[in-house]
């Protein structure tokens, strides 16, 4: 399994969008500073993923959630209970 996962700083309540196969260990690596894009914004907290069967398919979501402003708008307004409980 690929997951594509949206995590919310505690810090700034900036949101990441990222993509891995082991969902676990990668946010606690986002939380031990391994990344360096997310590393001033910790602590994070996982608010939403989606699972797929195939690293390209993941990778193909995580770049139109990137790079489409569209598909990500629309993924913050269906997620938006999840994100808001976050704080």
């Amino acid at each position: 399994m690929h997951f594509v996962y949206v995590l919310k700083s505690g810090k700034s309540k900036t949101l990441y969008i990222g993509c891995t196969d082991n969902i676990d260990k990668r946010v606690q690596e986002h939380n031990k500073g391994l990344s360096q894009a997310t590393k001033p914004y910790i602590p994070w907290q996982i608010v939403y993923y989606e699972a797929y069967l195939s690293q390209k398919e993941a990778y193909h979501r995580e770049h139109n959630l990137k790079l489409r402003s569209n598909a990500w708008n629309q993924l913050k307004r269906r997620i938006g209970g999840s994100i808001e409980m976050a704080d």
